[in-house]
């Protein structure tokens, strides 16, 4: 089944120039690119975007840094898309995930872990609507 999902490349992603590493592991697997664009979002689209972790005590330090500085915004397209990414960024500490996902190889953080996927269909649809309209 061909799904879609949205990708955030997070600040520290950009900072440290990993930008194309990271799409070149999604093209390698066989994903597209629908649409790209970099960005650097306001607090507001970060409470938006993270509506359900708004209220949790580690939220404001992530809202500082995915505001911080710019950001690429994607949505991959392809089959199974969905698992397909989350299995190729790895478990959200970078420290703890396997070699060979992008985390486990470029991370050693929690909070500064490189990229963002939608974990489900739900999130998909619903991220992609916030950060691409128009899609």
């Amino acid at each position: 089944m061909t799904q879609r999902t949205l990708v955030l490349l997070k600040p520290d992603a950009v900072r440290r120039g990993l930008v194309g590493q990271i799409i070149g592991r999604f093209e390698a697997k066989g994903l597209s690119l629908v649409e790209m664009q970099l960005r650097t979002i306001t607090g507001e689209q970060a409470d938006q975007h993270y509506a359900e972790h708004v209220e949790r005590d580690f939220y404001p330090p992530l809202r500082a840094f995915i505001t911080s500085g710019p950001l690429v915004a994607l949505v991959v397209e392809g089959e199974e898309a969905i698992p397909v990414v989350r299995t190729l960024i790895g478990p959200t500490d970078g420290r703890q995930a396997p070699a060979g996902t992008i985390r486990g190889d470029l991370s050693l953080s929690n909070r500064e872990n490189l990229v963002h996927a939608s974990d489900s269909p739900e999130s998909a649809e619903r991220e992609i609507g916030i950060w691409f309209p128009h899609l």
